[in-house]
């Protein structure tokens, strides 16, 4: 009965609705006459008869246009009791008026006002029982069984809403707060965390909903401590500012992100460091279309600059971020021009073109190739992008006057053990020289470590491989890293930027580093599965270690020495590191080229370890040309087999 009404057209269930008003109404007169009078005779009949075919010809055109007939049943909430009042109250005025008129004498106040109670009684009750039939809370075994962990204003508007939907069945709150405790609200009680253990199982809870988007990041990450071992799907809402005009819906919730389990609150920015170096200035940025680039073109328009540039080789990630910003634009800085260009770094004449036809006063570097092993199986592309872009980018910024300069480096670069941070120190290094060789560019580098949702991240890759039912794939059960969110390492960045006197290496305090395995087994967890190592549930998740990949490290690190000191921000360190003057590093750079453009794979890695004192590679040469050239050798200089004489 239930699926024929609601495979019935809009027009149809409205023709229903009034028609059953249109049956009822006259009904409740009849009872309000009854009440009255206590009985229903000629001489009432006569009286009052009138009324009761009047009543439903004035209250339904009355609720017609008040938009009474136009909700729909399953989503009706408290709203609609101030219609119905207000409908039935317009109606009995219209009922009193005309029996003024036409029957003066035989006014009776309290029929009215009997009508008018039992009226508003029917009106809201037959809407109300019409969502709980058409919700079917108690039918819907496809339902999801839902938690909801916060009673508070959000915790009951989440629960409303959950109470219009087939997808969810809401059937308890939690609260840690005493006083709420043993309540009832939005029809359901408040139990406290502590019994989270009984209360799962007992009700057969598939997913929790943690709805406090006012907490800290900290105290959310206790709260997820607290339900990782419950081994149930939990879902939370986004920060207060994040929504918009403060109000949460169902569509809001989303999965568990790493930022959750971080527990990082963010760092409110210094005002007078994060925009000294854009506002009311032209801005570069290169890789304006990579992850960490286009977030910094996100963080400097809201900064209004002048004009800010867009520079990418990739058309698509270029098309795709200038768009975004034109979006943004006129809401955050509507005075603001942005250029996109397509080119590379390496194009010299290009750049110099560009830095000085629209006096480019701050470059932001983030051009790189960066993902470990795909550079460590194509070193000179690494070399030539990661290197020779930098010195090519850096020296026409000196040629244009820029006064301010800022190379997005990475942990890899500290200690490396793969080509891809090799470059980036060698990068830094040529940066420190030619800050010390003039003054008319101030040079610097942010040095961070892994940014959550960049290009080769891991945390999608393992939300994938759960949502696809495993295994997950890990290099090393002893794997750690080094993690921060876009925004909070953009924000830093641009912060870094304006700091330093020239050819500082500034570092991200990325806070503790986290053991990937650890990283792994709580994202199964807060999905509501378990691992093969501790379940034999056919959902179970296993988790492969598939090796090192060439160049990947175990751990991580910041920094190459000892010598670090504080900043004008808690977050940003200042490192005193090895520098190498331009002299010696001039030839080194002429011969790395030179080896480069003749594909000597074997002379590009001495001069890397030459250049970079630390790099300590930890595979052989994984170029593929190299070793497809000397199989080839090899095999030609093995002696023809007898037989092929």
């Amino acid at each position: 009965m239930k699926q024929l009404f609601l495979s019935l057209s809009r027009r149809q269930k409205q023709l229903i609705a009034v028609g059953t008003d249109l049956i009822f109404l006259p009904l409740i007169m009849l009872l309000a006459i009854w009440l009255r009078f206590d009985v229903i005779n000629q001489s009432t009949w006569s009286q009052f008869g009138p009324l009761v075919v009047t009543a439903p010809l004035i209250a339904i055109p009355i609720f017609i246009r008040l938009g009474l007939y136009r909700a729909v049943m399953r989503f009706v909430d408290q709203k609609i009791v101030t219609v119905v009042i207000y409908g039935v109250s317009m109606t009995v005025f219209t009922l009193l008026a005309l029996s003024i008129y036409f029957h003066p004498g035989i006014l009776s106040r309290a029929m009215f006002g009997i009508f008018w109670i039992c009226a508003v009684m029917y009106m809201l009750a037959s809407r109300f029982m019409a969502r709980a039939i058409l919700v079917g809370i108690g039918n819907n075994r496809h339902a999801i069984r839902v938690a909801i962990y916060g009673a508070g204003h959000t915790g009951a508007q989440v629960a409303a809403a959950f109470s219009s939907s087939y997808e969810y069945v809401p059937l308890f709150l939690i609260d840690d707060k005493a006083e709420l405790q043993g309540a009832i609200i939005a029809g359901m009680p408040v139990y406290p965390s502590t019994g989270l253990a009984v209360l799962v199982p007992k009700y057969g809870i598939q997913e929790i909903h943690l709805v406090m988007p006012s907490i800290s990041k900290k105290a959310q990450k206790l709260i997820l401590n607290q339900l990782e071992p419950l081994h149930v799907r939990v879902r939370v809402t986004p920060p207060l500012r994040d929504l918009l005009n403060g109000e949460l819906s169902v569509k809001d919730l989303r999965e568990i992100e790493i930022e959750d389990l971080l527990g990082r609150d963010a760092v409110e920015p210094v005002a007078t460091l994060i925009g000294a170096c854009i506002t009311g200035k032209t801005v570069m940025v290169t890789g304006a279309g990579g992850s960490i680039g286009s977030e910094l073109c996100r963080q400097i328009l809201l900064r209004k600059p002048q004009r800010l540039i867009l520079f990418d080789m990739s058309e698509y990630a270029l098309y795709s971020i200038e768009k975004e910003l034109a979006g943004m634009k006129e809401q955050v800085s509507p005075g603001s021009e942005i250029l996109p260009f397509l080119g590379s770094v390496l194009d010299a004449q290009k750049c110099q073109k560009i830095l000085t036809t629209f006096a480019v006063q701050t470059v932001y570097h983030a051009a790189a190739y960066k993902h470990v092993p795909l550079v460590e199986q194509n070193p000179i592309e690494g070399v030539c992008n990661n290197v020779f872009g930098t010195l090519s980018i850096a020296e026409c910024a000196i040629k244009a006057g820029v006064a301010n300069f800022v190379l997005i480096s990475t942990d890899k670069a500290v200690r490396p053990t793969n080509v891809m941070g090799s470059t980036k120190r060698l990068a830094e290094l040529i940066l420190q020289a030619m800050s010390d060789q003039q003054t008319k560019t101030r040079f610097c580098m942010v040095r961070f470590g892994n940014v959550l949702g960049s290009s080769g991240s891991v945390v999608p890759l393992f939300r994938e491989q759960i949502k696809a039912g495993g295994p997950i794939t890990l290099t090393h059960p002893e794997i750690t890293r080094y993690f921060m969110t876009i925004p909070e390492a953009a924000q830093l960045v641009l912060q870094a930027g304006s700091m330093g006197s020239g050819g500082d290496v500034f570092v991200l305090d990325m806070g503790e580093p986290i053991k990937i395995l650890t990283l792994a087994q709580r994202m199964v967890h807060l999905s509501g599965l378990s691992l093969q190592s501790e379940s034999n549930d056919s959902k179970a998740i296993e988790i492969q270690h598939v090796g090192l990949r060439p160049g990947e490290k175990l751990f991580e690190e910041l920094l190459i020495g000892d010598n670090v000191g504080g900043t004008e921000h808690p977050l940003i360190m200042r490192a005193e590191e090895s520098k190498i003057d331009w002299p010696v590093l001039q030839v080194i750079l002429r011969r790395l080229e030179l080896a480069c453009q003749s594909f000597d794979y074997v002379e590009v890695r001495k001069l890397l370890i030459e250049a970079v004192k630390e790099y300590q590679p930890q595979c052989g040469i994984e170029d593929m040309i190299w070793n497809e050239e000397r199989l080839r050798s090899e095999l030609d200089l093995l002696p023809v087999p007898q037989h092929l004489h």
